[in-house]
């Protein structure tokens, strides 16, 4: 192609908060003169909900509740129609986020069902003869910092099989177990780890595996009702093969970037996330303990 568009954006790692001015430059590189009818930046930041095959049509009112809900919407004149010379040309911008009336810029997140993104789109308008120059860019938006801090609480865990409620394999083929520990809290904040630790006190059986899943619960709907996802999000192995008995294994998970975002909760949508505990045995039969978790970027 002999004409290029780009989009650069001054700030290196694209985060942004409410409030905050998105500036960079629009870069198009050319090897000859060309004439264009206009250069446009378009902003568009919104939630799009997507419901899963099984939800469809159970609900006629599903697909009002499932339109994209715009967060934040900008469209400005970068440049006139006119000639852009040979070369490399940058063409500056500064666009502030502001949200539409009555909303607020939730933070950026990339789900399944539910995804919340902000995108820059630049845009060469040209003669009929020749076809439009596009640039998207995606930018990060996080929530500003907040006075109010994750409250730390430890949560003393007991896995056996009289406190289980998920067998995989029926009861049958649970041997007889206890793993003791404990999670440092269930709520957390994003940037931080979950920690913990847990302890196999006993087991009748030789363990295969111990793994820590993160999972995100994405719910979609309206009064009329509302279908519920549960999808899984990373899986760690804290231990593998039959783990020494009465020996502390530590827990230790990072939470992923973008794919996670603070809990969030409207009349619309939900994102919330879970952790589970996982033993699988040697005979592959698992047991799983699941525990709700509350995110917050501060």
């Amino acid at each position: 192609m002999s004409t290029l568009l780009d989009i650069k954006l001054k700030r290196v790692n694209k985060v942004y908060r409410e409030g905050d001015v998105v500036s960079g430059v629009v870069i198009i590189q050319s090897k000859s003169e060309m004439q264009h009818q206009g250069i446009t930046l378009t902003v568009d930041g919104a939630v799009n909900l997507q419901l899963s095959p099984k939800s469809v049509g159970l609900f006629e009112a599903f697909y009002n509740s499932v339109k994209p809900i715009t967060l934040l919407q900008y469209l400005v004149d970068v440049a006139k129609p006119g000639k852009i010379p040979a070369g490399k040309t940058k063409l500056p911008f500064e666009i502030p986020l502001k949200p539409k009336m009555y909303r607020i810029l939730y933070e950026t997140y990339h789900g399944v069902y539910v995804s919340i993104q902000y995108i820059i789109k630049a845009e060469v308008k040209r003669s009929l003869l020749s076809k439009d120059l596009q640039k998207n860019c995606e930018f990060i938006v996080e929530y500003k910092e907040q006075e109010e801090h994750a409250v730390t609480k430890a949560v003393p865990f007991t896995i056996s099989p009289d406190t289980l409620t998920n067998i995989k394999g029926g009861e049958k083929h649970v041997p007889k177990f206890k793993v003791t520990g404990v999670l440092d809290s269930l709520s957390v904040c994003i940037t931080k780890p979950l920690t913990g630790e847990l302890v196999v006190e006993y087991c009748e059986t030789p363990i295969k595996s111990i793994e820590i899943q993160l999972v995100r619960v994405e719910t979609c709907g309206c009064a009329e009702g509302y279908a519920k996802e549960v999808t899984e999000i990373q899986n760690i192995q804290l231990a593998e093969g039959d783990v020494c008995r009465n020996l502390s294994i530590p827990i230790y998970m990072i939470f992923p970037r973008l794919f996670t975002c603070p809990t969030l909760t409207t009349n619309n949508f939900k994102i919330e996330f879970e952790i589970n505990i996982v033993v699988v045995f040697q005979d592959d039969y698992m047991v799983t303990e699941n525990f709700p978790l509350i995110l917050t970027r501060f």
